[in-house]
């Protein structure tokens, strides 16, 4: 059994191979099959995200279209975003009756480093038609405030 690749776990492609492939009946390779396919499903999809900045702030969309909004969670600190879902496939057509089956239906995750420190009280999500746009302001490092000396 051919291993899937980043894009095949990413998307959820199924490969159908028209060669037929010489196959083992050794009771091992079976199990070991059978174990493959259980890691498989059991991975968690990364979803594809923009990640662009403005003079003021660090933007991140990405597209959760067919997520529940109890399903969806987003965590923030300073300097990283964690995005976490699951998409559930509302259609219950058995799997050979498909012709393409392209889309990732599951848990989906994704962990991202910013670039710079930004603000997390400031910060926003927003979802609009199933593209999950999140804006954070940026920490700016290099402002300086005088400070007035009081006396006492």
């Amino acid at each position: 059994m051919k291993k899937k690749s980043f894009f095949e776990k990413l998307t959820g492609i199924v490969r159908v191979d028209d060669e037929n492939n010489d196959q083992e009946s050794n009771d091992d390779q079976v199990e070991l099959e059978v174990e493959e396919e259980t890691e498989e499903m059991e991975t968690e999809g990364q979803l594809a995200i923009d990640m662009y900045q403005t003079p003021s702030e660090i933007v991140i969309k990405t597209m959760i279209a067919g997520v529940k909004q109890e399903d969806l969670d987003v965590s923030i600190t300073r300097d990283m975003v964690i995005i976490k879902g699951r998409r559930d496939e509302l259609n219950s057509t058995a799997g050979n009756d498909y012709f393409h089956k392209e889309l990732y239906w599951g848990s989906f995750s994704r962990t991202v480093l910013l670039p710079q420190e930004i603000n997390v009280d400031e910060s926003e999500a927003l979802n609009k038609n199933g593209l999950l746009t999140i804006r954070m302001p940026k920490i700016d490092k290099h402002r300086q405030a005088k400070l007035k000396i009081k006396s006492v």
